[in-house]
């Protein structure tokens, strides 16, 4: 299985995403938009910086639950209800993904939202990602990642 990032030189220099990903030889894996949600169902996080990182958390678990890694994560959407709040903690948000979800990062979308789904989030994300083949030993440790 390989996911393999592909920055054009033609584009911008891309920071905190890739402009594309692609990928063969996997499942793709459907992941829901996750909140900040704590075990309880309660909104977690004073702040989008605390809620993102509840929420990739979250997004994390699930799809460590269907047999992915974070390396495994080829696209994710995050919604924001206030893109100018978010835009300006980027910094903060970056260190939270690189903690939770390593050095890698996937094709990414930023969209602002007028509200979500749960009334007290500020923050959801939501992601595809492909991993192995049962039996392929399609791990993080056999995946083929290309440098971009």
């Amino acid at each position: 299985m390989t996911i393999e990032p592909v920055n054009p030189p033609e584009l911008a220099r891309p920071s905190g995403f890739a402009h594309a990903v692609v990928t063969a030889g996997g499942r793709l894996v459907f992941l829901a938009g996750q909140t900040a949600l704590d075990a309880s169902g309660a909104i977690v996080g004073r702040d989008v910086v605390e809620q993102f990182e509840q929420a990739l958390g979250n997004l994390l678990t699930a799809l460590r639950a269907a047999g992915g890694e974070p390396e495994h994560l080829t696209s994710l959407t995050v919604y924001a209800t206030d893109l100018r709040d978010y835009r300006a903690h980027g910094r903060q948000i970056g260190a939270v993904w690189r903690k939770l979800a390593g050095p890698r990062y996937p094709a990414m979308a930023a969209v602002g939202v007028h509200e979500l789904w749960d009334a007290a989030a500020v923050v959801e994300v939501q992601g595809f990602a492909v991993i192995g083949e049962p039996g392929s030993g399609g791990r993080a440790g056999d995946l083929a990642v290309p440098a971009s």
